[in-house]
């Protein structure tokens, strides 16, 4: 977060954008502090694209100002921009050499000849491609044209760098690797980026700060371990990560935990973090790894817990961990992912599940 009086590498005030009669993006104030990686995390058409669009340059907000270093650039053309954009489909011109199309950039700016080449060959050994300067994009895989495009982007030494969705293109294990290629470079360069997924891991894996979006409208702000954990709403929390949702009445609250009333007739305990009353109705979050499943015989519940019993409805096994839906009767049913360890539960064995009040998080029922 920017603290004191220290200006905002990009910021957006109030930011409208309407196509026709469809609201892409709805009133939009954010701040993005200089030198971290902030994503625009949501379903596709959710605006996220549009926002990033309209810092590039290739659209124009209806209403609303977006500045970076403190000056509007509502009316700056592209060009004068300073940003280094990287997309989906890479971009690369197919018939130029690597070393022309990582210098494109500069060839419009006022350096010499020498400069670029020297600019060209340190950004490739940034991106761990040197001496691919002479040949072409086809001659690359998909991952190594990744890369260049990512050395023509910053080899301009953008304020900001702009990323929509880079490694959806490629397959699951290339993308794992090309992840932790880009936030190291970003690390090492120190440039602002933003960052456009619908991917979750992505996000939370990559930034310093997640904005995530829905129809148009931010739904939260935060660090990603905070929008994760604390999630401000029913959309944010099933977009990130697998929940369970457990609807019910708040009955007593002390200085530790909020007492809730479920549906079933049970009752369950919260951390408090403030903002409930007695008589409100509230829906419970739990993250599906936040569970622990034992069996049944034998098991006592630890003091302060919230347990369960219940019976295995389905599984699936997924490596290193396993899926469960248990059965708690016949309203009811959880979902537990559970870490490979002693054994797996079989389908129709009954257990016993518990998880702590420290990793429920109330939000107000919509």
């Amino acid at each position: 977060m920017t603290s004191g009086n220290k200006q905002p590498m990009v910021q957006f005030k109030g930011i409208f954008k309407r196509f026709g009669n469809v609201v892409a993006v709805e009133k939009m104030d954010f701040d993005i502090e200089a030198g971290s990686l902030v994503t625009l995390l949501g379903p596709s058409g959710c605006g996220k694209t549009t926002l990033l669009r309209m810092v590039a340059g290739l659209e124009e907000p209806t209403e609303g100002d977006i500045f970076i270093k403190g000056a509007r650039i509502n009316d700056t053309p592209i060009h004068k921009r300073n940003l280094g954009m990287i997309f989906q489909n890479y971009a690369l011109f197919p018939h130029k050499t690597i070393f022309d199309n990582v210098a494109f950039g500069l060839k419009y700016r006022s350096v010499s000849k020498e400069q670029i080449r020297e600019k060209v060959t340190r950004a490739l050994e940034m991106v761990r491609l040197p001496g691919v300067e002479n040949r072409m994009p086809s001659q690359l895989s998909g991952g190594q044209q990744q890369r260049i495009a990512m050395a023509r982007a910053i080899v301009i030494e953008p304020d900001v760098l702009l990323m929509d969705e880079p490694l959806s293109a490629l397959d699951e294990n290339l993308r794992e690797e090309m992840r932790r290629e880009v936030d190291n470079l970003q690390q090492m360069l120190g440039v602002t980026t933003i960052f456009v997924t619908h991917d979750q891991r992505e996000a939370l894996s990559m930034s310093d700060k997640i904005l995530v979006m829905k129809d148009g409208s931010k739904q939260q702000e935060g660090h990603p371990e905070t929008v994760y954990n604390e999630p401000a709403n029913h959309f944010v929390a099933d977009f990130l990560g697998h929940s369970n949702f457990i609807q019910g009445e708040v009955i007593g609250i002390d200085s530790d935990h909020i007492t809730v009333k479920i549906e079933t007739g049970d009752v369950l305990v919260a951390k408090n973090r403030g903002g409930f009353s007695t008589g409100d109705r509230v829906e419970m979050i739990v993250r599906a790894q936040r569970f622990d499943a034992f069996r049944k015989d034998g098991f006592t519940p630890q003091e302060g817990m919230n347990s369960f019993q219940g019976r295995i409805k389905d599984r699936s096994y997924m490596g290193g961990e396993v899926s469960y839906f248990i059965e708690l009767g016949t309203e009811r049913e959880i979902h537990v992912i559970s870490l490979m360890r002693t054994r797996i539960y079989n389908i129709g064995e009954e257990v016993s599940v518990q998880v702590s009040p420290h990793h429920c998080h109330l939000i107000p029922l919509e």
